[in-house]
């Protein structure tokens, strides 16, 4: 069995078609290959950035001790195949909050509530198990299959940054959402 496959074996939040685990050194040219550098992907996220494969591995090093962020894996509950990323950012325990983000990176997975599920167990750590009462996000105007993910879960809209992304050319707006428990707990139902 692979070093990778070993990982795959480490289930920290399941569900039903997927569970979230640590990222491991070995998911590193993974991300370099697939997730940094797909053109839609990297359209979704507003990534701009150029990203070496020393950039990745130091990034990894760096947010690896953070314990003001939880950095993990999406996987395939079926074949451990891994599909995606997310993360909880900026957790204050004092004021009870944190930031998410999220990213499906094999298209094979998008529009299949893949995203919805993931997040929701990362919402559902938050909330039960690091006593948050609110969770924030930004996304852009333009993500709109992203936007009504969140919504199922229970995020509104809270304001919106004008022109917030150059991109392409264009300005975008960044569009400000959060949760609050008990709004999670209702959608959960």
């Amino acid at each position: 069995m692979s070093r990778i496959d070993q990982s795959c074996n480490i289930k920290f939040l399941e569900g039903n078609r997927l569970y979230l685990r640590p990222i491991e050194q070995e998911d590193l040219d993974l991300f370099y290959r697939k997730a940094l550098w797909d053109e839609e992907g990297r359209r979704l996220t507003g990534t701009q950035a150029v990203f070496s494969r020393a950039g990745v591995q130091n990034w990894f090093e760096r947010n690896s001790t953070d314990s003001s962020r939880i950095d993990l894996v999406v996987c395939l509950q079926k074949n451990n195949q891994l599909i995606g990323d997310l993360a909880m950012l900026e957790i204050d325990h004092q004021n009870r909050k944190a930031v998410v983000r999220i990213s499906i990176f094999n298209k094979a997975y998008w529009g299949h509530g893949y995203g919805t599920e993931a997040m929701s167990l990362l919402l559902e750590f938050g909330f039960n198990h690091l006593n948050l009462r609110r969770v924030g996000l930004d996304v852009f105007s333009y993500n709109e299959r992203a936007m009504k993910s969140y919504q199922k879960l229970g995020f509104k809209q809270e304001g919106v940054i004008r022109d917030d992304l150059y991109y392409d050319g264009e300005y975008h707006d960044s569009v400000l959402m959060g949760v609050l428990k008990e709004e999670f707990t209702k959608m959960k139902g």
